[in-house]
């Protein structure tokens, strides 16, 4: 097994981040989470093709519930936040995701839109806009804006994604075209061992 280094950002050989993505599902199993690995494979393979295939597009109040789910499962559960989410109505969450969606590809509106639902920050917003355009759009992970020396502290705004996605989508761009800014937030959370630690 290639030795990674001890920080990937500073890499701008593709070598070790393609180690680092290629170790990204083997570190969602050592999450110890009984329905992570469930969850993400949904996630990864199901929900993007559930949300392309509508016209116009949206999300399901389902999907938007297990989407919170998902993201909880792989990084911090908040019990307070997935109850408001599911208080959203079905009519709700197929409005704001319709109107969300429809605003790709702005840098910030389709974040800004669907985050005005209870319990969704801008973090499940960009969750939910990955899964429908992951060339354009990161998930806001905690761990792994915390990677990325420019950007300070993490924090959950708006203001905060504008410029952690634009951080990676610079960084994808580098890193060459078959790669997306989705693959470089997955490859940074792959890289710490995800909130389990103990990268190999």
């Amino acid at each position: 097994m290639p030795i990674l280094p001890l920080d990937l950002w500073p890499e701008s050989s593709s070598a070790a981040w393609e180690t680092a993505l290629g170790a990204y599902a083997e570190v969602i199993e050592r999450q110890g989470v009984s329905s992570l690995v469930a969850h993400d494979s949904w996630y990864q393979l199901e929900l993007p093709n559930l949300l392309r295939a509508r016209d116009p597009v949206l999300a399901t109040h389902a999907e938007l519930v297990r989407l919170t789910e998902w993201k909880m499962a792989r990084g911090v559960w908040r019990a307070r936040n997935l109850m408001l989410v599911r208080g959203n109505s079905p009519d709700t969450v197929k409005s704001a995701t319709r109107e969300g969606l429809a605003l790709v590809p702005h840098p910030s509106q389709p974040i800004a839109r669907i985050a005005k639902l209870a319990g969704v920050g801008p973090a499940t917003a960009s969750a939910l806009v990955s899964a429908y355009a992951p060339h354009a759009y990161p998930f806001l992970d905690e761990l792994v804006a915390a990677q990325v020396p420019e950007l300070g502290t993490p924090a959950f705004t708006l203001t905060y994604y504008q410029r952690y996605a634009s951080a990676l989508r610079e960084r994808a761009t580098s890193l060459g075209s078959t790669w997306t800014c989705t693959d470089v937030e997955r490859a940074l959370w792959a890289h710490v061992g995800g909130k389990a630690g103990g990268r190999q």
